[in-house]
């Protein structure tokens, strides 16, 4: 868990980059009394790309500048030897923000409101990007093969032109160019022009109402340019199309393709070989001067390519996640000329629609909830390796399946490090700009031209041929909030058809169809600001059933550690004082600009907050009990015979930026109530209560049946006195989803107050506590107004009464904390015991592993926490976590609770 660098650092291959970017950066400022950087020659990292066939070398960085502050002409600009006096240190992929934030020209973006303070018209001119390589040997041929061009470029080597902007357009298209007859031996330039990116005019990339966009709107190079080397025939397009036998899964057939392609201007015989799954195989292919042919071996040509007991991928939770290798080489004349590798799963996936219409997911015969939350790249699209696999540790922690791109689709280390955890990918186009131009009245995009419908359909050959491969993607969504009209949609399926794509194709996320697909079996339907928990039971609207493709109770307020990083104390002042106050740091939106609605509803229900702490306290238990809600009444009506939930995906996962919505994950990776709501519905085998028929109900994720299981429910008044209590022994529940009503909760409890708890346990025949679930409820629960509900929520007519959590007393809680290590791994297990010696719980519970200074570690996975406990009663929870993360301190841990004062001690 966690075993990689920590959030903001790279691996091993990129540390040489950036101690030189950090050094660049550091002298510049230096040589400044402004801080700016310096007017001198800063050359970017150069690329050394060897001669060896089937190499593809990335450029391993660039320098950028404004073409307004740049007077020579592009062929002085891309030839060797050109002075970058004054220009900006970038990564290989690199935004031009991402660029001039890495060398210190602007201060942190996430802090307060610095990022409206970067001048957009900086951003209005074209930037270049140039960087330099070398290569030895010119008789191999050399290609530049890139994608992630925001919005378009001018593409220039060693002084000549190579393409130009109206071709190099999209953020997804690919391109390769030949440019072996430019290439020399010795130092080499590549240099690209990008104009500015409009996500209204380009198909691009847009923000919405997620985040404050940045100024530069992502303009940029955001996946790396390769150099490839090679001999006359090249290999692309390699590739693997498997077919499973379903549901025994006895078998696999794999059909492997490649294209060969002749680039030279003599007519070649290549013998092209291969292996996968310990299969060898080899053929021969006559190619003309300048021919392409598709090669393809399939198992009635190679019967070993006919798996028997294959190796099947899984979804985690479900199975394991093994991979096979495809390796291919094409030799001329005995001498190699190329090479591919391609790594790929074998599984099934189906998703046809239920009979309510439903989209209904199968992963190899089996159905699947599906349980996801919206992913975020990072605002300035920085491509941080070590800090999304902790993103992705995180989703797989929460007992999530799946995350969902809406747009913004992610370089292929994110859907490498998806197949090896076992989560589950929705990549699809974005909503309501460039994308839906055509489609979406509501949208702000331009409508499309001849060239625009190219440009789509070169993206969706692009994206296919790089996600079809891994297991971890199981669809592609074609529309968001509006799906394609038929010449569109006809576009994208005859690409998608061309590269063999073979998981479900989606019209829409919203409840739309499109001429040859049909209706899309999705829904869109809301909430995106709050509803109460018991909004989520409702068989209507954003309520759980069908499959919801976006959405949540919108605000997800930070914890205090991570709102002091992000704002400054005069805005934490107006942030719990003034509900109507605009937010920065919620939305650009006119809808979502304030936390109105949500604040209304925080004190109708708890109490009008005291002061900054009992504001994010009471924000963090409501956020808990809205998220929990949420999983826990989709897992709950995922097997019901009439109108079942099939898929939910909460909106969102996680943010681009320091945000106060629409996250179970904050930018710095702590943990909250959203968070740890989220992992508490998504147990494996856990018993949760419904706010819509009082019933305690137990839901089993697990392949395996369930028994001798004992269920408990009690109900106590604040102050811990008993008023119900009730045990049903002998419960027993199938796997795969299954659910099982244990008991009901009276309508009507003798002496029940108005604001009460609820413990749910779950024993197994041997006393063992394998689940616990407390609830603070209302005997005036919450009324929603179901007459005026808007495309963003429900109002809410009444509120529950939960202001009798305000007369808790204070609960003493007893810890003790240890700490292992274990190679770059460390452990600390901290034991909670209720000390008190009089019947108040202590309510909401919570731990933060800190160091010795009360600076927070992150990343860190919980095995629970936010407990309640009774007098008496204990826990023992376990927080794993990378040792450098402690930067050389002791580790300690900082208990609170709802009613427990906060106190910190070690760990060691």
């Amino acid at each position: 868990m966690f075993a990689r660098p920590a959030p903001g650092r790279r691996p091993a291959t990129a540390a040489a980059l950036l101690s030189l970017l950090a050094a660049l950066s550091t002298s510049a400022r230096a040589a400044t009394e402004d801080g700016g950087p310096a007017h001198r020659e800063r050359p970017a990292a150069v690329s050394r790309v060897p001669s060896a066939a089937g190499s593809a070398t990335p450029l391993a960085g660039f320098a950028v500048q404004s073409t307004a502050k740049v007077g020579d002409p592009a062929a002085a600009v891309s030839s060797p030897g050109y002075r970058t006096t004054g220009w900006h240190p970038a990564g290989p992929r690199s935004t031009v923000l991402a660029a001039l934030l890495a060398d210190g020209v602007y201060p942190d973006p996430f802090h307060s409101t610095n990022l409206s303070k970067i001048p957009r018209k900086d951003f209005d001119v074209p930037w270049w990007y140039r960087s330099d390589f070398t290569v030895e040997d010119t008789a191999r041929r050399t290609h530049l093969d890139f994608s992630g061009v925001v919005s378009a470029a001018d593409v220039y080597v060693n002084g000549h032109a190579v393409a130009g902007a109206a071709d190099v357009t999209g953020a997804y298209t690919r391109h390769e160019l030949d440019i072996t007859p430019l290439v020399r031996p010795g130092a080499n330039t590549v240099a690209f022009r990008i104009r500015p990116n409009n996500p209204d005019a380009d198909l691009t990339m847009g923000w919405l109402d997620w985040l404050q966009p940045p100024p530069d709107r992502n303009m940029g190079i955001v996946r790396d340019v390769l150099v490839r080397r090679g001999g006359p025939v090249a290999l692309r397009d390699a590739h693997v199309v498997t077919r499973l036998e379903v549901p025994s899964l006895a078998t696999a057939d794999l059909t492997v393709k490649a294209q060969a392609r002749n680039d030279s201007d003599e007519a070649v015989t290549a013998q092209v070989t291969g292996r996968v799954a310990g299969t060898a195989f080899t053929r021969d292919v006559a190619l003309a001067p300048h021919e392409t042919k598709t090669v393809a071996f399939s198992p009635a040509d190679v019967p070993g390519l006919r798996l028997a007991s294959p190796r099947v991928w899984w979804p985690a939770g479900m199975g394991e996640q093994p991979l096979y290798d495809l390796d291919l080489t094409a030799s001329v004349a005995g001498t190699a000329s190329d090479t591919a590798h391609e790594t790929f799963g074998v599984r099934d996936v189906q998703a046809p629609l239920d009979a309510d219409g439903a989209r209904q997911y199968r992963i190899n015969g089996r159905k699947l909830l599906i349980k996801g939350g919206g992913w975020s790249p990072d605002e300035f699209l920085r491509w941080d390796p070590g800090y999304a696999a902790d993103r992705l540790e995180y989703a797989r922690d929460l007992g999530l399946n799946t995350l969902r791109l809406e747009g913004h689709i992610e370089p292929d280390e994110f859907f490498d490090l998806a197949d090896r955890y076992g989560l589950l990918a929705l990549p699809g186009w974005e909503c309501c700009d460039k994308w839906e131009g055509n489609v979406n009245e509501d949208g702000s995009g331009e409508k499309w031209t001849d060239a625009d419908h190219r440009v789509a359909k070169a993206s969706m050959a692009a994206e296919a041929a790089r996600l079809r491969g891994h297991p971890s993607v199981i669809s592609f969504l074609i529309g968001s909030d509006a799906a394609p009209d038929a010449t569109i949609e006809r576009n994208y399926l005859d690409a998608l058809k061309a590269a063999d794509w073979s998981v479900p194709v989606i019209p829409a996320a919203s409840e739309k169809s499109s001429p040859q697909l049909g209706r899309s079996g999705m829904k869109m339907t809301g909430p995106y600001d709050w509803v109460p928990p018991g909004y989520w039971y409702a068989k209507r609207e954003g309520g759980a059933t069908g499959f919801n493709s976006e959405t949540s109770a919108g605000p997800d307020i930070p914890t205090l550690d991570t709102l002091r990083r992000m704002m400054t104390p005069a805005e934490l002042e107006t942030l719990w004082k003034d509900p109507g106050a605009r937010q920065y740091h919620r939305s650009p939106s006119s809808v979502f600009g304030t936390l109105k609605i949500y604040d209304a509803a925080l004190t109708g229900r708890y109490g009008a907050p005291k002061d900054l702490t009992d504001y994010v306290r009471k924000a963090q238990l409501a956020q808990y009990e809205n998220v929990r809600a949420q999983y826990e009444a989709y897992a709950r009506n995922a097997t019901d015979a009439d109108k079942p939930a099939t898929g939910v995906i909460y909106w969102m996962f996680n943010s681009g930026w320091t945000s106060l919505h629409w996250q179970l994950t904050d930018r710095y990776l702590d943990q909250g109530g959203a968070y740890f709501g989220a992992k508490k519905a998504n147990e494996p085998l856990h018993v949760q209560y419904s706010y819509d028929d009082r019933s305690v109900v137990v839901v089993n994720g697990r392949h395996e049946p369930a028994g001798r299981l004992t269920a408990r429910a009690t109900l106590f008044d604040p102050d811990g006195t008993q008023r119900y209590d009730r045990s049903v022994a002998g419960v027993s529940v199938d796997g795969d989803g299954a659910r099982r009503t244990a008991l009901t909760l009276p309508a009507s409890v003798s002496g029940l107050p108005a604001t009460y708890l609820l413990r749910l346990t779950l024993t197994d025949e041997d006393g063992r506590e394998v689940s616990r679930n407390v609830y603070w409820l209302s005997t005036a629960p919450d009324t929603l107004d179901w007459a005026h509900t808007d495309w963003y929520y429900t109002p809410t007519s009444r509120y529950a009464d939960l202001k009798g959590l305000a007369s808790m007393a204070q609960a003493p809680v007893e810890a003790t904390a240890a700490t292992r290590s274990s190679g770059n791994m460390s452990t600390t297990t901290v034991t909670l015991r209720h000390a008190g010696s009089g019947k108040t719980p202590s309510l909401f519970t919570d731990v933060h592993l800190v160091d010795d200074r009360g600076r927070l570690v992150l990343p860190v996975r919980w095995s629970d926490n936010e407990a309640g406990l009774w007098p008496g009663e204990s826990v023992t929870l376990t927080a794993t976590y990378r040792t450098a993360d402690l930067h050389g301190s002791a580790p300690h841990v900082r208990v609170s609770g709802w009613n427990t004062p906060e106190r910190t001690l070690p760990a060691g």
